[in-house]
């Protein structure tokens, strides 16, 4: 049978991480993106029939670093595997140290993005669909891994739980981990290409056209944004109802890791999202951006929920090394490579 070499993890996962420091962002960003990546790799087995110790490739990606498979998430349509449940298990006796043991998750749930293979491309195109059209939260897939991340959190706390994934996947991860955020725990999040669906202003070479286009954006966005609020207010004096909080302010001291590629146009624009921000501080307006950041023109047209893209606070980290095409500009093996280039911000939504 032919191996493809991305699933090969003796060929392309990170074997120099023999031994992990759970306080280095270099090893828990790898194992992370490790841990998508063997969700690929199961339904790649699945589909492959790849099953059993001498032909399944999945197992590698976790066990390598001491975590086990316990569930896999599966769609009730196709019967793909679209997410899985891993519950680490440390050796005895343990060569960590104990306090870089305390920044270990107890259970990490990965969420894969979409495979181009017959037997799952069409559900997976029909949920890339749900996230343009900010529809993910009515998927079944969502329910199946809301409930599944609830279930964990509940048991070991928000605190021992991580949330991961790649493309699609990482549109999951984040409405997943905004919403147990909104209960006011905050799991850690690894958002790895997630999509950030708008015009691709983040290819324009000159700044100041770059710029001039997102402050014109803003302030339409901020308007329309001012307008709805008021007519909404309007309508809820009319009935004497108390308005309901901001969401998007309670959401702002979970601080998602956001994985980004400047070629990879599906996400790049999250770099300029969050820049944009400090730029219109910086020339003291910034309460427009503090409105406009909280909603997408896009989906304030279509009338629908908050897409998912759209969040206050983040660890924002760049890979600044050159990618040949936009495949490997979007794929996950980028994220462990020792050869790559990574620049990280924080941002704190004010």
């Amino acid at each position: 049978m032919m191996i493809c070499e991305r699933d090969d993890f003796s060929l392309t996962g990170p074997l120099h991480l023999t031994t992990i420091d759970w306080a280095n962002e270099h090893h828990r960003r790898s194992v992370a993106g490790s841990l998508v990546q063997g969700i690929y790799v199961a339904e790649r087995d699945r589909q492959l029939q790849r099953e059993g110790p001498e032909l399944a490739l999945s197992p590698i990606w976790s066990e390598f670093f001491h975590f086990r498979l316990i569930r896999k998430l599966v769609d009730d349509a196709d019967n793909s595997i679209f997410g899985g449940i891993y519950e680490y298990k440390p050796p005895q006796p343990l060569s960590q140290t104990v306090k870089s043991l305390e920044l270990s998750p107890r259970f990490v749930v990965a969420f894969r993005g979409t495979v181009t293979k017959v037997d799952s491309i069409s559900r997976d195109i029909e949920h890339d669909i749900h996230v343009i059209r900010n529809g993910l939260h009515t998927t079944t897939r969502f329910e199946i891994a809301i409930q599944a991340v609830r279930n964990i959190v509940a048991s070991v706390g928000g605190s021992n739980v991580w949330l991961a994934g790649h493309s699609l996947g990482a549109s999951m991860a984040l409405l997943t981990g905004k919403t147990i955020a909104r209960t006011g725990v905050f799991p850690e999040c690894f958002a790895f290409n997630p999509p950030f669906l708008s015009a691709p202003i983040e290819k324009i070479k000159d700044k100041r056209i770059k710029h001039g286009i997102r402050i014109a954006g803003s302030v339409i966005t901020a308007g329309l944004a001012l307008a709805k609020k008021a007519t909404q207010q309007y309508s809820q004096n009319d009935r004497a109802s108390p308005a309901t909080p901001d969401p998007f302010t309670a959401l702002s001291d979970w601080f998602p890791r956001l994985y980004i590629n400047p070629g990879d146009h599906l996400c790049s624009e999250y770099i300029g999202y969050f820049e944009h921000r400090s730029k219109m501080e910086e020339i003291g307006i910034g309460f427009v951006e503090r409105v406009a950041t909280q909603h997408s023109l896009g989906g304030m047209l279509l009338g629908g929920k908050e897409p998912v893209h759209l969040i206050p606070s983040s660890v924002l980290t760049v890979n600044l090394s050159s990618s040949r095409d936009f495949k490997q500009a979007h794929g996950i093996h980028q994220w462990w490579r020792e050869d790559q280039k990574f620049e990280t911000k924080v941002y704190q939504y004010k």
